[in-house]
């Protein structure tokens, strides 16, 4: 697909894309600068898009991406409380995950991966299975880590991202793709972000 071709086919995206769209993209978008911000509110902004996420999923008839925005949105209600709590008790601060917190959220995205891959390969059409796999496993780790308010959430979730920008446009979505690279420049900020507000914090203490 030349230079051209894909231009026309993002402003199709854009002409037909519909107002429920629009909102879970908006609300997606949200979400990561909330988080990026340490802003409690980035889960009830994202609650609400991948709650309009899973309609658009279902109309299209994605099951599997559909299910899997059901983990999201268990991991949202579940952070959302734990970031609450920390809140009340003072303790919503960010910081390094430990080596036990690292080898959970890596045994998320490899047990993740080998799962999804499975599922994919053996009861899906999908063409793309090693990277659908790949970039919901690593995914699912950053979300993990987020709500445990862990900096390298950033990371996982980043790993996911550059895997997923080109996806998405093998699959022919710009749009989607575009929004996947606003997201992954944002997860950089992110990081750099959280790491200011870890060193503010270790200099009132020392």
């Amino acid at each position: 697909m030349n230079f051209q071709e894909w231009f026309r086919l993002f402003q199709q995206q854009i002409l037909h894309t519909s107002i429920i769209e629009w909102l879970a993209v908006g609300f997606g978008v949200s979400e990561v600068l909330l988080a990026k911000k340490n802003n409690i509110w980035l889960y009830p902004t994202g609650i609400i898009s991948i709650l309009l996420s899973m309609f658009l999923l279902l109309n299209v008839k994605l099951y599997a991406e559909m299910l899997l925005s059901i983990y999201y949105l268990v991991m949202s209600v579940y952070g959302w409380m734990i970031w609450k709590k920390r809140k009340i008790e003072g303790e919503n601060q960010v910081s390094w995950s430990t080596n036990q917190e690292l080898l959970i959220a890596i045994l998320i995205s490899t047990v993740g991966f080998f799962i999804l891959y499975f599922v994919l390969r053996n009861h899906t059409d999908s063409d793309v299975p090693l990277l659908d796999a790949f970039v919901s496993s690593t995914a699912w780790a950053g979300m993990w880590l987020l709500a445990k308010r862990k900096i390298e959430n950033w990371i996982f979730l980043n790993i996911s991202n550059i895997v997923a920008i080109p996806l998405l446009f093998h699959k022919k979505l710009p749009l989607m793709a575009c929004l996947t690279t606003f997201l992954f420049v944002v997860a950089i900020l992110g990081f750099i972000e959280w790491k200011k507000i870890i060193g503010k914090r270790n200099l009132r203490m020392a």
